[in-house]
């Protein structure tokens, strides 16, 4: 009997009056326009500055930020007395970015600076006493806090009562009280509507950058490079999409192709990304190069991300980019291990989560650095609140909570502070302490909570959908216009269709865990067919031969051809027909084929994932000769030892991209 995904699909609404003057306003597919107007832009201003986001005009940030002119000038003077001043930032992406964004901008403009990062394991997050002591040892006269200090008020204490000046920027929720710091720069201190008002850590280290280097007149040089680290941090702490950070990394992803730093250089091809690429999109950086810098602060030292960032050495920054390679394959391999663990402690005890309203996992071992990553999957696949812990040393757990839209994650955690040591978070993610005798009483009491806010329906993972669309609604002038909304993220989700009565034509499961589909669409009684993916889909396989399906669109480009497909992210059974019918599908579809159900046909064969396609390959006369297809049945063909290889008639050289980095994959698939 087939499966499908068990989800809750919710369909935006129609708007036809605001669509059909939005299509007329701004020349748009009315699908495009419903996707406008499901994020609230009503008229045609609002549409143009979403679309182009440099058109509006932006308040200056001196005006914004109450503290920046003091913080502009007490940064001044360090700099002309040569007062060192210390940077304080934090092991995640964008305290890391933030660290290296102002390293390179106070070296830019002639300042004597070092830096200090908090480990995870030993300090956990934040300026601590102890670092403001060596700071103060070392002759520091300014600190400079990056993605932390809001919080941290008796080292702030410290710092002042010892006569250094402290300057915090970050943009974390304030707390009731705030630290003694001489400036003060978070967006949360400024009006909600303000355009500066999602700025990440990394966006308010930009923000000071650029305001000193412009009050000292050597702005020239420093804009594209900081600005591409902006990116980097902004992207990968996943910072909402609006405002001035869909305007700088509209301009800043189209930088990062051609970047002229060492680092980002070295971290796109050790991620196999395409320096030919007109525009990074930021799935291109949140996936690939996002995850290769918050490995290493997750379970290594950030330094090596530092100096990766810094360095106009290609030979470090090549080295460095390898260590974080090399750390981040660690961590998914941490990942898979610890997901796989957790799913066998929720199905094998079993864990009556629905019934709780919220899934609490705890177990000795797991690394505290990546459950988070484990919690967000396990969001994924059972769509209640989530929370998993781990052993400390002090005999303490300590934990990661991810939450659904209807249950506040801070609020919750908040309901059990009597119970907790240290916790803090937001409404979709936070962190917690306890003492491990508190567990039990714990978990009663988020279940508690949790019926509070959830009902039954709601412990389901929600799929956002934007419009229903035809096979022939998907063509490339659609796409292009679809594109031209980038960039996605929190904020600004990325659009999801749905199409009702989908047959599956074609499917075969691929590498560990996934599904490739050909699909049809039967209009005025003509088939239109297009190519489908389901990343994760395994547990599903083989799927109904008739379904509704929600989807993103794709773009593939492949030897200078390029064809839309479809990613899965949802299915149901078909409105038209029950596909879950415990009935034989012929007789539940008599008007179809039976669709053909395809295995690797070489049992030597086996597939990989490159630049989000799908590949089989296969090593031939005794491992001489290294053969790669994809899904268009193109074949490349390579000898071992030889610098060119066969792509169908055609010779091209394997030591350049993208073949040098598919062949690299292909042959560690091999190896496995």
């Amino acid at each position: 009997m087939s499966r499908l995904p068990q989800q809750r699909w919710r369909i935006a609404e129609s708007q036809p009056e605001i669509v059909a003057a939005l299509v007329e306003a701004v020349n748009v597919k009315p699908l495009v326009a419903q996707v406008l107007a499901n994020r609230n832009i009503r008229t045609a201003e609002q549409a143009q500055i979403y679309i182009q986001p440099e058109a509006e005009r932006l308040p200056a940030p001196m005006v914004e930020f109450e503290d920046l002119a003091l913080s502009v000038e007490l940064l001044r003077e360090a700099i002309a007395e040569e007062t060192l001043i210390a940077i304080c930032g934090d092991y995640d992406a964008d305290g890391m970015t933030s660290t290296a964004l102002l390293l390179r901008a106070l070296r830019h403009l002639g300042a004597n600076v070092t830096y200090a990062i908090p480990s995870r394991m030993k300090d956990g997050y934040g300026i601590n006493e102890r670092i403001v002591t060596e700071f103060a040892e070392e002759g520091v006269g300014i600190i400079l806090t990056v993605d932390n200090g809001i919080s941290a008020y008796n080292p702030v204490a410290v710092a002042r009562d010892l006569g250094l000046d402290v300057i915090i920027t970050d943009h974390h929720d304030l707390p009731e009280k705030l630290p003694p710091a001489n400036a003060i720069l978070n967006p949360k201190l400024i009006p909600t509507m303000s355009p500066y008002y999602g700025l990440a850590g990394v966006g308010v280290a930009y923000v000071l950058a650029v305001c000193l280097a412009q009050a000292l007149g050597k702005l020239e040089g420093l804009t594209s490079q900081i600005l591409e680290l902006f990116t980097l941090g902004t992207i990968a702490d996943l910072a909402p999409l609006i405002g001035v950070n869909r305007r700088w990394l509209k301009r800043g992803l189209r930088l990062l192709p051609q970047s002229n730093l060492a680092g980002v250089q070295a971290l796109m091809q050790m991620a196999g990304v395409d320096e030919k690429q007109k525009q990074l999109k930021p799935d291109d950086i949140g996936f690939r190069l996002g995850p290769r810098i918050n490995a290493v602060g997750r379970i290594d030292d950030p330094q090596k991300v530092i100096e990766l960032l810094i360095t106009e050495d290609e030979g470090i920054a090549l080295e460095r980019a390898m260590q974080c390679e090399q750390i981040n394959k660690e961590r998914q391999q941490m990942c898979a291990e610890i997901e796989e663990e957790a799913i066998a402690l929720v199905e094998e005890t079993p864990i009556d989560y629905r019934g709780l309203r919220v899934l609490v996992l705890c177990k000795s071992g797991w690394h505290h650095g990546v459950i988070g990553i484990v919690a967000s999957r396990l969001l994924e696949r059972y769509g209640v609140p989530v929370f998993i812990c781990t052993d400390e040393e002090d005999g303490h757990l300590r934990g990661s909570a991810r939450g659904i839209e209807e249950f506040n994650i801070f609020d919750g955690l908040n309901y059990c502070q009597d119970l907790l040591g240290k916790f803090g978070g937001h409404k979709a993610a936070g962190g917690f302490s306890l003492e491990k005798k508190n567990l039990e009483t714990f978990i009663q009491k988020l279940s508690e909570f949790a019926h509070k806010c959830l009902e039954p329906e709601h412990l389901k993972p929600l799929v956002n959908i934007d419009a229903e669309a035809k096979f022939t609604d998907i063509t490339p002038d659609f796409y292009q216009q679809i594109d031209k909304l980038h960039p996605w993220g929190i904020g600004n989700r990325e659009p999801i269709f749905w199409t009702p009565a989908v047959k599956v034509l074609e499917q075969r499961a691929i590498g560990k865990n996934h599904v490739k589909f050909s699909l049809g669409q039967t209009i005025n009684n003509q088939t239109f067919s297009i190519t489908a993916i389901a990343w994760r889909w395994g547990d599903y396989y083989p799927l109904p031969r008739e379904m509704d399906i929600a989807y993103k669109l794709k773009e593939n480009h492949w030897n200078d051809q390029v064809n839309l497909e479809l990613e899965l992210v949802g299915a149901r059974p078909s409105s038209k027909t029950n596909a879950n019918a415990d009935i034989p599908q012929q007789q539940a579809i008599p008007h179809l084929t039976p669709p053909v159900v395809k295995t690797l046909s070489n049992p030597a064969e086996k597939s990989f994932d490159y630049n989000n396609r799908l590949y089989l390959c296969q090593l031939e006369n005794q491992g001489k000769i290294l053969k790669i297809s994809n899904d268009q049945g193109k074949i490349l063909t390579v000898q071992k030892g030889k610098r060119q290889g066969k792509l169908g008639e055609q010779i091209v050289d394997v030591t350049q991209p993208p073949f040098f980095q598919m062949i690299k994959k292909a042959i560690a698939t091999l190896d496995e």
